[in-house]
């Protein structure tokens, strides 16, 4: 089943086990069973600590992974190779009592848990997004008995991904209801389920001492722009809703230079581990409300703690943006897709739209068409804006068909799901129908930046206006990457942005430093 080379990393790994694990295999005949059972054996094969057993389960080929002792709960249904076996290796790894790489806090937090979670989280094994939440709710169960989760991939167990009308992964059940859809963090899945957990950390935060830098944002320009300010011996934190921002989401990058080809969630996690060499208090999962000026500025939070610090960085990036059309909310995550490598197996064999005609709408088109029965791609402009190169790819395709001058005017569904769309033609003004089951929106990017109208100046297009050194309107804030005017959005233009306005706070804070500071240097 493993290729020599996977033996081989997998070895490494399992020489962390300090405690036995047992692989309780639940398998019929279909090929896919064989598969796991083959996986099985050559995990068993690898370490005196694996062990395995059959036993009829709920979901077959599944395959759980526990320890009599700690009596661990975490399953996979499927076969979890692609983006889900580092899923697999860590429930290994964490189950035979290799240490959490979490706080003790943290630690003690589900320890503390009361009551019987049971997480069940549907996956597309394409889905770069999905290892994180599967890890998050597998680290839960490693540490709570009263905990299980069970990672199904959505493809094989399509009978039940339609009984549930499951059209977006990762969807996560928790005691058979719906708990959360996308992307979602440990913090985020804790604070959901720990209802005081967002009063004591709103406490913590508003104690914290003001900042010299204050980067708001963990994308690439602000860890980028955090590093920097860390390197200046200044007193650094970062505040993120997501750490990773849009770069999480992203699954191929060849455009990073000296690194030849990368994909997103790794990247991620480097610039993770980068910020955390410096000392730099990264507050992750915390969503910024309001920003105000005085002696020192004050960063409101959503949930209502207030950060201080002399200077404030702001690198919120950019979202998708919507169509903003009728039927576009209800059918969000019901055949409304923004993301074409973590939605598209869950359309097998079904017809689809893409809305957009430039690199990432072409791009998700010619994905898309390895999978789906056809794809409508609906171009506004009167021409495709994509690359040459991929037009001519598109086009040898045989099941992608191009409309331009495609105006979506309305997203249609039967309540539960979406079964088509209406667009007007912009050359004679006529509707049209198009018969589907997904809709993918490729349209650009959005700046995060509403809650700052009010603050500093801003485009027409809501991006924040910064001068050569990275200052906005308001000396003493700054701004970097996605959501601000700069030219081109790129990864490594936003690091590059982040540098210089961290740089540029650097060279702020010297020419105002306070006067008894400056008498004592006299």
């Amino acid at each position: 089943m493993l290729d020599a080379n996977l033996k081989n990393q997998l070895n490494t790994y399992l020489q962390n086990l300090k405690r036995p694990v047992e692989l309780v295999v639940s398998a019929d005949d279909s090929p896919k069973a064989q598969e796991l059972r083959l996986l099985a054996r050559d995990i068993e094969s690898l370490s005196p600590l694996v062990s395995i057993s059959e036993a009829q389960g709920k979901r077959m080929p599944s395959m759980k992974v526990t320890n009599a002792e700690s009596m661990t709960d975490i399953t996979f249904a499927g076969l979890p190779m692609g983006h889900e076996f580092t899923s697999l290796v860590l429930a290994l790894l964490h189950t035979g009592g290799h240490p959490l790489k979490l706080d003790d806090a943290i630690i003690a937090q589900i320890k503390a848990l009361s009551g019987e979670y049971h997480f069940e989280t549907y996956v597309s094994l394409s889905c770069q997004n999905c290892p994180d939440v599967v890890q998050a709710l597998n680290m839960m169960a490693a540490i709570n008995p009263n905990i299980t989760n069970v990672m199904i991939d959505g493809s094989l167990f399509q009978t039940e991904v339609f009984e549930r009308d499951i059209l977006a992964v990762p969807s996560v059940y928790l005691n058979g209801e719906l708990f959360a859809q996308g992307r979602i963090s440990l913090t985020e899945i804790l604070n959901k389920i720990d209802t005081g957990a967002v009063a004591r950390q709103a406490e913590a935060l508003a104690e914290k001492e003001p900042f010299e830098v204050l980067v708001v944002g963990g994308g690439p320009a602000g860890a980028s722009a955090a590093i920097y300010a860390a390197r200046k011996g200044l007193r650094t934190g970062i505040v993120a809703d997501k750490f990773g921002g849009q770069v999480a989401e992203t699954v191929g990058i060849e455009n990073f230079i000296s690194v030849k080809a990368t994909e997103g969630p790794k990247l991620v996690a480097n610039l993770e581990a980068h910020v955390h060499e410096y000392d730099v208090d990264i507050m992750d999962n915390q969503r910024a409300l309001s920003l105000k000026s005085g002696e020192l500025f004050e960063l409101e939070l959503e949930n209502g703690a207030v950060l201080r610090s002399k200077t404030v960085l702001l690198a919120t990036g950019a979202r998708w943006r919507e169509m903003n059309v009728p039927g576009e909310q209800e059918y969000r995550g019901k055949g409304v897709a923004y993301c074409p490598h973590c939605d598209g197996p869950l359309f097998k064999g079904k017809r689809v739209a893409v809305i957009g005609g430039g690199n990432s709408g072409i791009e998700a088109a010619i994905d898309l068409a390895n999978i789906v029965e056809h794809v409508t791609v609906l171009e506004f402009d009167t021409k495709l804006r994509a690359d040459e190169v991929l037009q001519r790819k598109a086009a040898s395709m045989g099941n992608i068909e191009i409309i331009t001058q495609a105006m979506t005017t309305e997203v249609n569904g039967d309540g539960k799901r979406v079964n088509g769309l209406n667009y007007t033609d912009r050359a004679t003004g006529e509707s049209h129908h198009v018969a589907l089951a997904g809709i993918f929106v490729q349209i650009g990017l959005i700046p995060n930046s509403e809650w700052l109208k009010d603050t500093i100046d801003l485009t027409v297009r809501g991006e924040i206006i910064v001068d050569g050194k990275g200052e906005t309107s308001v000396p003493g804030i700054f701004a970097a990457g996605d959501v601000t005017n700069s030219a081109f959005k790129q990864i490594i233009i936003a690091m590059g942005s982040g540098a210089t306005a961290s740089l540029g706070a650097f060279d702020y804070l010297i020419r105002h430093s306070e006067p008894e500071q400056e008498q004592v240097a006299a």
